[in-house]
């Protein structure tokens, strides 16, 4: 076996197909295969089971799986502590996750680690299941996302708390929420704005919990937009075209953020983000500096103005507990 048959099997291995695997790598599907069967002659056993468009692990695989972590995690371990002793060298630190997140703490982050730390910071901001697809590639060493983005059980990593923000209901200015009971007593304009839900998509999971949110507290919703950004959805609500229920920060409290918008708390609850990276990173000065600069700035960040819950809101949740 080669270190780079063990990369290719664990890549297709945790992206479950060869497309994704060959897309992650940078790799044609026909070079793939053929490392792929490649190796299953080396170990004398077939290592996946292919299905439509899939490829299931084997007994075997799923043993080679766990090898094949430790070998990888080993020897990532040695070139990162290898690149500490190479002098003149900036440590590169890749980091992906989203917008709001990036934008709220790590200008912050950076300057508490000072500009002598030699560090240089490669962003990238994607979705949260784009974060995870990048930290299995190797592609970025630190990733920043909602911890209830993605199924827990698809995380291989060590996740650290960062920040918490409350989920918020975004209203357009115009429409005067506090002085309402329900949507049934509200001007048509504004019950038919407030009826029309501009969805943000990011992780089954947050998605189906904003749906029974959606749908507890507006009965009558319905979904006029689906977006990838909460800043597309935000500009939505300040145009008028609908309500959206986003987290607090990616409304930052910069002039002009919060025009034609209000925002009012929910019973939502929080949205908890996590830098998630490799143990191995942990113990490695730059990366460690880089997440206790991360959680000092998400203790310190300040949040946009929240006006108090409104009355829908809260006679959807009275209503709520009684049933």
């Amino acid at each position: 076996m080669t270190l780079h048959q063990l990369r290719i099997f664990l890549t297709v291995a945790q992206s479950s197909t060869l497309t994704r695997a060959s897309k992650q790598l940078g790799l044609a599907q026909p070079s793939l295969s053929k490392q792929l069967a490649g190796l299953e002659d080396s170990v004398g056993t077939r290592l996946f089971d292919r299905g439509h468009n899939r490829m299931i692990l084997t007994d075997a695989g799923r043993m080679l799986l766990r090898h094949a972590q430790n070998v990888l995690r080993e020897i990532d371990e040695a070139e990162a502590g290898l690149r500490e002793f190479s002098a003149g060298k900036r440590a590169i630190i890749r980091v992906a996750g989203l917008n709001s997140v990036i934008k709220a703490l790590l200008p912050d982050a950076l300057m508490r680690c000072g500009s002598g730390s030699g560090l240089e910071v490669d962003i990238q901001e994607v979705a949260p299941g784009e974060v995870l697809e990048m930290l299995y590639s190797r592609q970025v060493h630190i990733g920043l996302i909602a911890a209830d983005s993605v199924a827990q059980a698809s995380v291989g990593f060590r996740q650290v708390p960062v920040v918490e923000d409350p989920y918020v209901f975004a209203v357009p200015s115009a429409i005067n929420l506090a002085a309402m009971r329900d949507v049934s007593s509200a001007p048509s304009d504004a019950a038919r704005v407030l009826n029309s839900c501009v969805q943000f998509n990011f992780g089954t999971q947050h998605t189906l919990r904003v749906q029974q949110w959606y749908q507890r507290v507006l009965p009558s919703h319905r979904i006029v937009a689906h977006c990838r950004t909460y800043e597309v959805a935000l500009e939505l609500v300040r145009a008028g075209f609908g309500v959206s229920l986003v987290p607090a920060l990616t409304v930052l409290p910069a002039a002009g953020s919060l025009d034609g918008i209000k925002l009012f708390a929910t019973d939502h609850g929080n949205r908890r983000t996590v830098a998630i990276l490799a143990d191995q990173y942990l113990r490695l000065a730059p990366y460690k500096q880089l997440v206790d600069a991360l959680q000092v700035a998400g203790r310190n960040v300040v949040l946009p103005p929240i006006l108090p819950m409104p009355r829908l809101i809260e006679s959807a949740r009275e209503a709520n507990q009684q049933a």
